[in-house]
């Protein structure tokens, strides 16, 4: 027979379980509830330590088969304890009451071989004899977590009356847990459901979408605004397509805080600019001594990121020995550490950008097929600023506004101005357009910006001259192209002499001559013995030598472009090349509808 319980004892348990229930009824809020919860349990009870143990899969939301087990709330432990609590099931005395569902008394934790202090606050201390209960938050026959407390035995202290009472709570802790993983999983739904209701039965007209921080009204980027919206509520990994400089790294940001992960961490990571040693250690972290310099331990951007989003920024550059690596952390959505054993488990929603082809990579064999596969889910291109035109003006009015707001100036732009940069080829796309734009800001005088304070006005533009250089300069073939005469061989200078007038009937020993009869005028084209213009090696744009190495196409669209580029667009030496008239190039050009580059 259990003697009664004294009425003091009988009072506390009593105020104990109505604050416990009153503080668990008022929020759903599991974080704050529980912290609350263990503050009364550990005053009423004298507890010195108390803490409520949970599966990853209810602090995830997720429906998974558990893996690991984290401290989810506690009290008189520091948050670097807290972080250090994990245990997988049947791990020590935590791990064994998950798993079996029975609770457990540790009366001397000196003396227990079984008990496993993951956290570091519950071990044994000199000349104190402290026991460890620990108690499963059980519902419906299924364990969802568990409750562990600490206290001194001394006296007349009875465990038995301890356990029951944590028995009692931890029952409505379970309650607790269940009845926010139902209502979060039904609002998510609920929210899911309605965005695609709203979308099927009142889409939103072309033109009207829009994203934080990202300008543009173009149709091009209308689409790519469209399909980030399509995107962003889901799950899925989304890899951006484009040129450098189109502004992945603002639509991956938009895609974060458009999604139901906007209350978590956005973290963003450029694989280019580190080395393989050094992405391992960022993205995956490292433990204590890992290597020299590890003097602590240190979480990698995929713990950073829990609950959020990670950005993989030039993911085509990976190593192909780190490519393996990468592809079984996205797989299992879990690693190791440098230098550790411990698996740890990670839900982050993955956002990678690349500028590189990717499909001939994997052709040639650069890059894995597998984790091709695996980041190509949603694929989302972005346009380059020449084939968006009509973005360049809003583009150009944010950044002044943005300029003036931090220098404190009241600049403008004049037209003229505006249609030389709508008028740019812009390689480096809205990345070079800020750069031009900030530069010309800082050194123009007055208060408005004109045509000829831009650097491409004043032929100082490097940009243009780092586009069109060849790469292939210095080995590249030299083609020798055989011109008809059709007029008179170039005139005499004062640091040429005349050329000898061809025999009658010689079609191959002479230079052609355009409108003006001047012939070529060019210095850089030189006339060799035979007749024969050297074309390629000797022609020059902005004082860098160009080369005319590549053969040109069949089509005769593409070999007006070909030969465009290969004079950097100037339409006098494309026509030199192509054996027309400059007349005759504009006609072709205007038929074929090619937009002449203007720089």
């Amino acid at each position: 027979m259990v003697p009664a319980l004294a009425p003091e004892r009988s009072h506390v348990e009593l105020i104990t379980i109505y604050e416990i229930c009153r503080i668990l009824g008022a929020s759903l809020d599991l974080q704050r509830s529980f912290r609350e919860a263990l503050n009364v349990l550990a005053v009423h009870l004298q507890l010195e330590r108390a803490m409520i143990v949970l599966a990853d899969e209810l602090q995830d939301g997720e429906s998974t088969e558990p893996q690991q087990l984290r401290v989810h709330s506690a009290a008189g432990l520091s948050h670097e304890q807290v972080g250090r609590g994990v245990w997988s099931p049947g791990d020590g005395i935590i791990g064994r009451v998950f798993q079996s569902g029975v609770p457990a008394t540790v009366p001397n934790i000196t003396e227990s071989t079984e008990f496993v202090d993951r956290t570091g606050a519950f071990g044994g201390q000199d000349g104190r004899r402290l026991c460890f209960l620990a108690v499963p938050l059980l519902n419906d026959h299924m364990v969802v977590g568990v409750l562990a407390a600490q206290r001194e035995v001394a006296g007349q202290t009875r465990l038995s009356d301890d356990q029951r009472v944590l028995r009692m709570v931890a029952t409505l802790l379970a309650q607790a847990c269940v009845l926010a993983r139902a209502v979060t999983a039904e609002h998510q739904r609920l929210q899911l459901e309605t965005t695609r209701l709203k979308k099927a039965l009142t889409p939103e007209p072309r033109g009207r979408y829009t994203l934080d921080s990202v300008v543009g009204n173009s149709a091009e980027m209308q689409r790519v605004f469209a399909e980030v919206h399509q995107a962003a509520p889901t799950r899925a990994t989304v890899l951006l397509r484009g040129e450098s400089g189109t502004g992945k790294e603002a639509i991956a940001r938009a895609i974060h805080f458009h999604s139901t992960r906007r209350d978590g961490p956005f973290i963003k990571v450029n694989c280019a600019a580190l080395t393989e040693s050094l992405l391992e250690s960022e993205l995956f972290g490292h433990e204590r001594g890992a290597f020299t310099g590890a003097a602590a331990d240190r979480k990698g951007r995929f713990e950073q990121a829990h609950g959020g989003s990670l950005f993989l920024d030039e993911v085509g550059d990976i190593s192909a020995a780190f490519q393996a690596k990468l592809l079984r952390v996205l797989q299992e959505r879990e690693f190791e550490r440098v230098g550790g054993n411990r698996t740890i488990k990670v839900d982050v929603r993955l956002i990678c950008a690349t500028n590189r082809d990717l499909e001939r990579m994997v052709q040639r064999g650069e890059y894995r097929a597998d984790l091709y596969y695996r980041i190509n889910v949603v694929s989302i291109f972005l346009p380059p600023l020449r084939e968006r035109r009509s973005d360049v003006p809003p583009l150009v009015a944010h950044f002044l506004d943005r300029y003036n707001k931090e220098n404190r100036r009241k600049l403008k732009i004049s037209a003229d101005a505006m249609d030389v940069l709508t008028h740019c080829y812009w390689p480096g796309n809205v990345r070079e357009l800020e750069n031009c734009i900030e530069r010309t800001a800082t050194m123009v005088e007055g208060d408005l910006i004109r045509a000829i304070a831009f650097p491409c006005r004043q032929n100082r533009c490097l940009t243009q001259t780092l586009h069109h250089l060849d790469k292939a300069d210095a080995v590249a073939p030299v083609n020798i192209v055989r011109i008809p005469i059709k007029e008179s061989p170039r005139p005499a200078s004062p640091t040429r002499p005349a050329l000898p007038a061809p025999a009658s009937g010689d079609d191959d020993a002479s230079v052609e001559t355009y409108g003006d009869g001047s012939g070529d005028t060019d210095d850089e084209f030189d006339t060799e013995a035979d007749g024969v213009v050297r074309i390629g090696p000797t022609e020059r744009l902005n004082g860098v030598p160009r080369q005319y190495g590549a053969e040109p196409p069949r089509g005769e669209r593409e070999r007006l472009i070909w030969a465009m580029e290969q004079c950097a667009w100037v339409q006098a030496k494309a026509a030199r090349l192509l054996h027309v008239t400059p007349r005759q190039l504009g006609y072709a050009l205007r038929k074929y509808n090619i937009e002449v580059h203007k720089f």
